[in-house]
């Protein structure tokens, strides 16, 4: 995998030299724009559209709109002067426990790995110092030019550190139009609620989930490249329950006859399935 960032864990007195790597990536599938007569993909090219000039890359400069049509000009000894004394340190500053963190905080996700032979006692150290406690830690780190703000914690014995959003950065629910206040709900129907989600629920196990509109896109693009027709499945008919009761009658009488069967709820089922991925993306 390739490195994106050599620094070192700052962990008191005590540096840890890590490596760092991606540990997701992107797989949706891109599109290019042809022309519609000769199936050529369009060149963007960046014009003025005062001078109606084509601009090179040496004629760019770097502009913050601070109000509509005026710019304050920033150039790389600008940054430069204000970039980080710890530009290459994820400096530890708290340890929190992770359950008081909400998911929506969660950005990026890196893979840590020791830097040299000399790292691997204090890389391990941590580890399981962390493992141990309980804890996971809260740090700030600079990626290419940007400070964010990131916690560590340890999956299988690997640091993982993970960018989140800083609190200004998540909107407030206030902000959010129509959500239901005082809403009065029967003791059977949150007992039944509760009896559904008891059916539904089972052991996390992520390779069981699927990308399924990515894998029938796939098929669709061997199938065009191959020449095959393209013929559409029949949408399935939407049913409408108006009466929430009934809803969840019927929900819990279908998982309970399924569990008897030794089947899988259908929620789950559609969760497992998946075809053979003819092209892989990347």
């Amino acid at each position: 995998m390739h490195t994106m960032w050599k620094g070192s864990i700052s962990f008191g007195l005590v540096n840890i030299p890590v490596k760092m790597f991606a540990a997701t990536e992107d797989k949706d599938i891109r599109f290019k724009t042809l022309h519609k007569k000769c199936r050529t993909p369009i060149r963007q090219e960046r014009v003025c559209p005062t001078c109606q000039e084509t601009i090179s890359p040496d004629d760019l400069v770097r502009g913050f709109e601070y109000e509509p049509g005026r710019f304050v000009l920033i150039d790389d000894e600008d940054l430069e002067a204000i970039k980080p004394a710890t530009a290459k340190t994820a400096e530890i500053l708290d340890f929190v426990d992770l359950r008081e963190i909400d998911p929506i905080y969660f950005d990026k996700s890196y893979y840590l790995a020791p830097q040299e032979n000399s790292g691997h006692k204090a890389y391990s150290l941590l580890c399981q110092a962390m493992q141990k406690t309980g804890r996971i830690a809260v740090a700030k780190i600079t990626i290419r030019n940007k400070q964010s703000l990131a916690v560590i914690r340890v999956l299988n014995n690997i640091l993982i550190l993970e960018t989140i959003f800083y609190p200004d950065e998540v909107r407030p629910v206030s902000l959010i139009p129509g959500i239901p206040q005082d809403v009065r709900i029967e003791e059977r129907e949150l007992a039944m609620a509760e009896q559904l989600i008891e059916n539904l629920t089972t052991e996390f196990r992520p390779e069981k989930y699927r990308d399924e509109y990515r894998e029938e896109l796939l098929e669709l693009i061997r199938k065009k490249a191959e020449g095959e027709e393209i013929v559409s499945a029949p949408e399935a008919p939407q049913r409408n329950v108006v009466d929430l009761m009934a809803a969840l009658q019927a929900s819990l009488q279908q998982t309970q006859e399924m569990r008897k069967q030794g089947k899988t709820p259908p929620g789950k089922e559609r969760a497992r399935k998946g075809k053979k991925q003819p092209i892989e993306a990347g």
